[in-house]
């Protein structure tokens, strides 16, 4: 009978090790696939491919600007715990790699941005490098998205059709918000369609939608301090030259120096655009499609004769 007791321990240590191993693995009979996401639109579409199958962690909430993240303690106890790690790519998350490294973690990482071809921006004093902002662009979206669907099928076997399933359907709505988009813009006149902005972010979607993006006020982003006085005078005369009824300040960043600006040029501060960030849960950009819509109608509005 001892016998017998030291057996079923034993059997039942080596359960629960095992279970304990197993722990992190992906989702099924285990548990849901813990997945970490760096920013919060690409959040959005990890959500919508992995449904209830996925328990996500995002480190860039809304509003919140992935350029000058800084970590927290916290965050390695959450890649510890990932499955499968998503991030953007492109320099998006310069953070990253330092984070991931000091966690220890052994998720998979996923740049999702890795089958898109990059468009080529120029830094101050950097030359040129990728753009990231792949997001403003919903057909680079859909490939986005069908990166999620394969990483997280490989992480998860078990619920792989319905991550297909999930993306499919989901992949429907960005190219019906494709055809939105396209319709929306034709009611802006084509003199009008140059977006200046507090942040070289547009590029992907001027390049789709037949906008010209100005940079010149790409010196006011969160990433550099206000540019001096003759450049801030240098910029009025451009926005002036160029004729264009409203300049657009974004979510992630303070638009005081925008307001100086615009009231200096003598056009309007249109409301903020979502940039780099969803807005806040229930707002008009609380998700990707609903921030998509909300810029373009912002836009639409705004750049009007």
């Amino acid at each position: 009978m001892i016998f017998g007791k030291a057996v079923i321990l034993s059997c039942g240590v080596l359960l629960v090790f095992v279970l304990s191993a197993c722990g992190g693995q992906g989702g099924g009979p285990g548990g849901p696939t813990r997945v970490v996401v760096t920013y919060s639109i690409l959040g959005d579409l990890v959500e919508n491919v992995g449904g209830g199958s996925v328990e996500m962690t995002t480190l860039v909430g809304p509003n919140g600007d992935a350029h000058t993240f800084e970590p927290a303690p916290s965050d390695n106890a959450e890649l510890v715990e990932a499955d499968v790690v998503f991030q953007n790519g492109l320099g998006f998350e310069p953070w990253l790699g330092a984070l991931y490294q000091s966690s220890d973690s052994e998720a998979k990482r996923v740049v999702v941005t890795e089958n898109v071809d990059p468009l080529l921006v120029t830094g101050e004093g950097r030359g040129s490098e990728p753009d990231p902002h792949v997001w403003h662009d919903p057909t680079k979206s859909v490939v986005m998205v069908r990166s999620i669907r394969d990483a997280l099928a490989e992480a998860d076997p078990e619920n792989a059709e319905a991550y297909r399933r999930n993306a499919a359907e989901y992949t429907a709505k960005l190219e019906k918000l494709d055809a939105d988009v396209r319709e929306q813009v034709r009611s802006i006149p084509g003199d009008n369609r140059t977006l200046f902005t507090s942040h070289d972010t547009f590029g992907y979607f001027a390049q789709r939608y037949g906008f010209g993006v100005d940079t010149a006020l790409a010196s006011v982003s969160t990433e550099a301090s206000d540019p001096s006085a003759g450049r801030t005078a240098d910029l009025i005369e451009k926005i002036e030259a160029s004729g264009v009824p409203a300049i657009f300040a974004e979510n992630v960043s303070n638009p005081s120096f925008m307001e100086g600006i615009a009231s200096e040029a003598g056009v309007e501060l249109a409301p903020a655009l979502y940039t780099d960030a969803l807005g806040g849960p229930g707002s008009e950009g609380g998700t990707y499609i609903g921030m998509v819509r909300y810029n373009v109608s912002t836009m639409s509005e705004a750049l009007q004769e």
